[in-house]
Formats: C-alpha cells, sequence, structure tokens
C-alpha cells in the first residue's frame, strides 16, 4: 500500500464508491460475501487497493496543508512537481501556536526577534502525492491556504 487502509467508517461513507470499485473488479455482493468469509487476505487486498485510490485522487487535489507545534508552525504549498514551505519559529517558551492566543502574539509579534520566518522549496516530481501524505499522516491538516497566503503577501512587503 502507498497510504494506509480507509477505516470502517470511511469505507461505510464511500459505501457506493466501493461497489462500483467491485464491480469494475468484477465482484458482486455475493461473492463479496464470500470472499470476506472464505478468504478474508483477498478481501482486505481488495479494500487496500480501493483505499489507495480514494487517497490518490484526493491527495492529488490537496493545494494546502498546515502543521502546527507547539512553537512552529510549518504551512505548505503542494505543487504538482513541487512543495513550497513556510516555516515559523518563536523563541519564546511561553507561546503556544496551539492556543489562539499563542497565534494572536504572533500576530502581533511576527516581525520582533523571537520570531523566525523560513521559507524553502522541495521538488517531488515523481512522488508529489506520498509526500504530501506523509506530512498529513504526521498531524498536517488540509487547509485553504489562508494563513499560507497572508504571511506570504507579510514577507513580500516587509
Amino acid at each position: 500500500m502507498k497510504y494506509t487502509r480507509l477505516t470502517k467508517e470511511q469505507l461505510e461513507e464511500l459505501h457506493p464508491e466501493f461497489i462500483t470499485f467491485l464491480a469494475t473488479q468484477t465482484i458482486d455482493k455475493k461473492e463479496w460475501d464470500e470472499l470476506k468469509a472464505k478468504s478474508p487476505e483477498i478481501a482486505l487486498q481488495e479494500i487496500d487497493v480501493f483505499s489507495d485510490l480514494i487517497w490518490d485522487k484526493a491527495i492529488t487535489n490537496v493545494r494546502f496543508v498546515d502543521h502546527f507545534s507547539k512553537n512552529h508552525i510549518f504551512l505548505f504549498k503542494c505543487h504538482d512537481t513541487f512543495l513550497e514551505s513556510i516555516i515559523v519559529h518563536t523563541s519564546e517558551d511561553s507561546v503556544d501556536f496551539f492556543t489562539t492566543e499563542g497565534l494572536e502574539w504572533l500576530g502581533n509579534n511576527l516581525f520582533s526577534d523571537a520570531v523566525t520566518i523560513q521559507t524553502g522549496k522541495k521538488e517531488v516530481a515523481e512522488n508529489r502525492n506520498e509526500e504530501v501524505f506523509k506530512i498529513i499522516e504526521n498531524g498536517g491538516i488540509i487547509s485553504k491556504g489562508e494563513l499560507y497566503i497572508k504571511l506570504t503577501t507579510l514577507i513580500k512587503v516587509s
């Protein structure tokens, strides 16, 4: 598998798509029930293939991912062949970017000596979706890119 197996809840949400997927594999309901009962490992392989297809389709459409930690914010803009990043770090131990207060502090101290901002770029021509998935799997959240766009504008202005 390239990604992770969909959960039972996710599979239930995608039930119509899964039925269509099984139909493309020429597996009807009766055959599926038999497969689950008699060859559960093959049934899991089918679920794994379906999971990869779903993840691949979903991640292909991802353009921004945000990852927060106590003293860091990692913002990613995902292109087809590379990822751009903005990394915000504070040396203030009392600041917690997980909190509203921490983000307000950042807004008030963005250009102070207590905050460093770095930008980066990484080529990912062959495995873009796998790279994006790793970020998500490690706590990244798919976003609309509001913070990335806002910071990009502020960085260019200053």
